[in-house]
């Protein structure tokens, strides 16, 4: 299977001067394109106490210059990669656009005030199953998963639904950032951020 890539372009010219600007314009274009699903969507790639890589999906909620924000339970696989090694990369893959960015840096725990914040913007369908599930862990049945959040609409019946203390954000504070623009022949335009100092280097990457 193969298809040419001629939607764009990326040149030191036309790029931002630093990554957050970049990274935001092309977001923007992500979200402005109908064919794109979840503009949010990043694959999360973290490794165990044994260097044991693992990827997953999950959705960034915040971006600013310290980096990029998601969320997910304190005992979940990927929180447990961070613990043992606090590092990890994740990529945004707008195919439809021929784009991808990826970042890798250090990672680190929002503040609480962060979490209970982003936590109040939630469904509480969303609240509820943030303290139902044993992320990561292994259950019978869903008719078990049902019975848990059953037990909290109980629990939470009439009032707010806080955050569950075993639950938050973690920040990943990107180090390095690579801009993807697919051309054709796959003579594609890789440009490359990474930190220098108190400031950012901007290379070029060969396809």
């Amino acid at each position: 299977m193969r298809r040419g890539y001629e939607r764009g372009e990326l040149d030191e010219s036309s790029a931002a001067p630093a990554w957050l600007a970049q990274l935001r314009a092309w977001f923007e274009d992500a979200v402005a394109a109908v064919s794109i699903v979840e503009p949010n969507a990043i694959q999360l790639a973290t490794a165990d106490s044994a260097g044991r890589p693992s990827v997953r999906t999950v959705l960034m909620k915040a971006l600013d210059a310290r980096g990029i924000v998601f969320y997910t339970s304190y005992e979940s696989a990927k929180a447990r990669d961070m613990a043992a090694r606090p590092y990890a990369a994740a990529v945004f893959a707008w195919l439809a656009l021929e784009r991808q960015v990826r970042l890798s840096g250090p990672v680190e725990v929002v503040s609480r005030e962060e979490t209970e914040n982003y936590f109040a913007s939630r469904p509480r369908g969303s609240q509820l199953g943030a303290w139902a599930s044993p992320q990561s862990s292994v259950i019978g049945s869903r008719a078990e998963l049902q019975r848990l959040v059953e037990d909290v609409e109980a629990r939470f019946a009439g009032h707010p639904v806080p955050p569950p203390p075993n639950w938050g954000g973690y920040r990943l504070r990107p180090d390095q950032v690579e801009f993807w623009q697919g051309r054709p022949d796959r003579l594609h335009d890789r440009l490359r951020f990474s930190a220098d100092g108190d400031g950012w280097r901007l290379e070029r990457l060969a396809p």
